[in-house]
């Protein structure tokens, strides 16, 4: 019979934050022989990385190059669906089915947890109105574990897991529904992502002064967690996808191509909309990466184009041809040239030069409507002198029946304070691995585990 583990997933933890703010954490891995550091896939971003920790292998075989990237047969951005069909690689839970079909496992909101093999599942889905409300809600299976959690726990706090708002409290929900589940159902193998520290290290930066007591909080979570697995004969195995570093100001690659005549933009009603479809070229941003998709037109001036993102500041890389090969992202969805940022830039999506033309839904919480990620969600603009009134009173006109926008998001880039998806950011600043045998993994040239690795740990630590 298989050993159980926990794979727990510390999102943003680096080797340099384990110290004294983090006793459970330090704790546990002087007990295991010590932090290895990883290094992640290209790009390190929280989708492709943990589908390369479960997979084995990288972007350029399981296909997810990113949190989101242009489809080019309906010319769309899609960011952060949620189905395990888009995986293309076998995950770790069928992989040891294959040795032991009553293998079992339940995923606590890691990434591409719905249509899945998995036996147990909790994510993040909240429930849209036909009136404009987003309702937090999470979605499960079996679809009545999310009536019993909620029963015991309250509904999934949505609005402190992403927003203005964020805090503890939505990791503590996910600690509090993994000890739950594990109880109920005891599952071989159980996934619990911990976003916390992720959130606080974008808005704040690594070297903030509050940056300690989000290792404390988050600590504590993981203290409940090590003690409630291990008393209960599981192998709790600890990782985060990757580090956070200071970054100063974004680079927006959009408007470079719309100065350049290679986006396609129109005017409706005051606001620029842009088509990433119609667009000779356009830029998915995600983080300290950006996909750029070439159209009909931008295929001919490829080099050029190549050329102009590349002399633009901010821009270390572009990858093409054989370097995007080279760097793991030779895959049908991932951009005709990619873009990685200087150490201290990220990408923004923004494409409008004047603020009174941006999308109304620039100002608003809006994952799926915004062509790219965008942290400045994490932000309430800080020309409103009043926010809590500001935001209450749009929500007393939403209760009414008023169809509002909560337009209250910041737009400054220069607000976000960390950012991640580059796999150089230098030794201190990468992901962490903590567990039994981590100790006896190969590494590269520069003593850091490859991500991909913790698959075979797994199956190791479960089989022997």
């Amino acid at each position: 019979m298989p050993r159980r583990i926990a794979i727990i997933d510390l999102v943003g933890l680096s080797p340099a934050l384990i110290g004294p703010h983090t006793p459970a954490i330090a704790s546990f891995a002087r007990e295991k022989g010590g932090v290895r550091t990883m290094r992640p896939t290209l790009p390190a971003v929280t989708t492709s990385v943990q589908t390369s920790m479960l997979t084995g292998v990288g972007p350029a075989e399981h296909g997810i190059v990113g949190n989101g990237w242009m489809d080019p047969a309906s010319g769309e951005v899609a960011l952060w669906k949620q189905s395990d069909g888009l995986v293309e690689a076998e995950r770790l839970w069928d992989t040891a089915r294959r040795r032991d079909p009553d293998v079992t496992c339940a995923n606590i909101c890691w990434w591409y947890a719905m249509h899945t093999s998995c036996d147990t599942v909790v994510t993040p889905r909240p429930i849209y109105k036909a009136d404009g409300r987003k309702i937090p809600d999470c979605l499960t299976q079996p679809a009545d574990l999310r009536d019993r959690l909620t029963r015991a726990l309250g509904p999934f706090p949505l609005f402190r897991f992403w927003g203005p708002a964020t805090d503890i409290t939505s990791t503590r929900w996910i600690a509090d529904a993994a000890i739950k589940v594990e109880r109920d159902t005891t599952p071989t193998i159980t996934l619990v992502y911990l976003p916390h520290l992720d959130y606080g290290l974008q808005k704040l930066g690594p070297d903030h002064p509050e940056i300690p007591q989000h290792l404390r909080e988050l600590d504590h979570e993981v203290a409940r967690l090590l003690e409630h697995f291990t008393s209960r004969g599981v192998e709790p195995i600890l990782v985060s996808e990757y580090g956070i570093v200071p970054v100063t100001d974004a680079v927006a690659p959009n408007r470079i191509l719309r100065d350049a005549g290679l986006l396609y933009w129109r005017e409706e009603q005051g606001r620029e909309m842009v088509d990433p479809g119609t667009s000779d070229a356009f830029a998915v941003a995600d983080h300290q990466v950006a996909h750029v998709r070439l159209g009909r037109g931008g295929h001919a001036r490829r080099d050029e184009i190549a050329q102009l993102l590349a002399s633009t500041p901010g821009v270390a890389e572009v990858l093409e041809g054989e370097a995007r090969a080279t760097a793991g992202l030779d895959h049908p969805r991932a951009g005709d040239l990619v873009l990685v940022s200087e150490r201290d830039r990220w990408f923004s999506h923004d494409w409008w030069h004047d603020d009174a033309k941006m999308p109304d839904f620039q100002r608003t919480v809006d994952i799926h409507r915004k062509p790219g990620y965008d942290p400045r969600e994490l932000f309430v603009d800080p020309a409103i002198r009043f926010p809590k009134l500001a935001i209450g009173s749009r929500l007393i006109r939403r209760k009414l029946g008023f169809r509002t926008l909560l337009d209250v998001i910041a737009t400054d880039p220069t607000l976000v304070r960390g950012s991640h998806g580059r796999i150089d950011q230098g030794l201190g600043w990468d992901g962490v691995l903590v567990a039994d045998a981590a100790a006896n993994l190969d590494d590269d040239s520069d003593g850091r585990v490859p991500c991909t690795a913790v698959r075979d740990l797994a199956l190791g630590t479960m089989f022997g």
